[in-house]
C-alpha cells in the first residue's frame, strides 16, 4: 500500500505535535509530554512505513515492522533503524501508564522533567530523521 497523501498527513500531524510537546513541557506536565511523544513517534513511523509501501498495522509499536521491512525503507535511514525501533518500543511501554496511571501510580507524581526531556528529544529525533524521507520522497 502506498497512500502518499496519508503518509504526508501522518508526518504533518507528527510535526504539529512537536509544538504541542513544547507547550506541555512549558506547563510542566511531564506525563503528558511522555504520552504525546509516543503519539508523535507512532505517527512519524507509520508515515515512513506508508511512504515506503508498507501498510502499518493498527498497533502502537511498529518497531518489529520497521525491522522486518528494512529493505523497503530508504537506505539513508538504515543506520538509524535501531534507534527508531528503540524509540517506538520505549515510548510504547509508557503510553497507557503516562495517560491513565494505575492503582499504585499517579502519572503526574511518577514522571519527572528528565522523563519528559528524554521523550521529547526522542520524538524530535524521529520526526527530524523521518520527515525528509516522507515529505521530500
Amino acid at each position: 500500500m502506498r497512500n502518499r497523501t496519508l503518509a504526508v498527513d501522518h508526518l504533518r500531524r507528527a510535526k504539529a505535535r512537536l509544538a504541542a510537546l513544547d507547550a506541555l513541557y512549558d506547563a510542566e506536565s511531564w506525563a503528558d509530554v511522555v504520552r504525546e511523544s509516543q503519539e508523535t513517534v507512532e505517527l512519524a513511523l507509520k508515515g515512513l512505513l506508508r511512504a515506503s509501501g508498507v501498510d502499518p498495522p493498527r498497533v502502537h509499536d511498529v518497531a518489529g515492522v520497521l525491522e522486518a521491512e528494512r529493505d523497503r525503507l530508504p537506505a539513508t535511514l538504515i543506520p538509524d533503524l535501531p534507534r527508531l525501533a528503540a524509540a517506538s518500543r520505549a515510548l510504547r511501554r509508557d503510553r497507557e501508564l503516562a495517560f491513565y496511571g494505575a492503582e499504585d501510580l499517579t502519572p503526574s507524581e511518577f514522571y519527572r522533567r528528565e522523563d519528559a526531556e528524554e521523550a521529547r528529544a526522542t520524538a524530535r529525533f524521529v520526526v527530524e530523521r523521518v520527515a525528509p524521507q516522507v515529505l521530500d520522497g
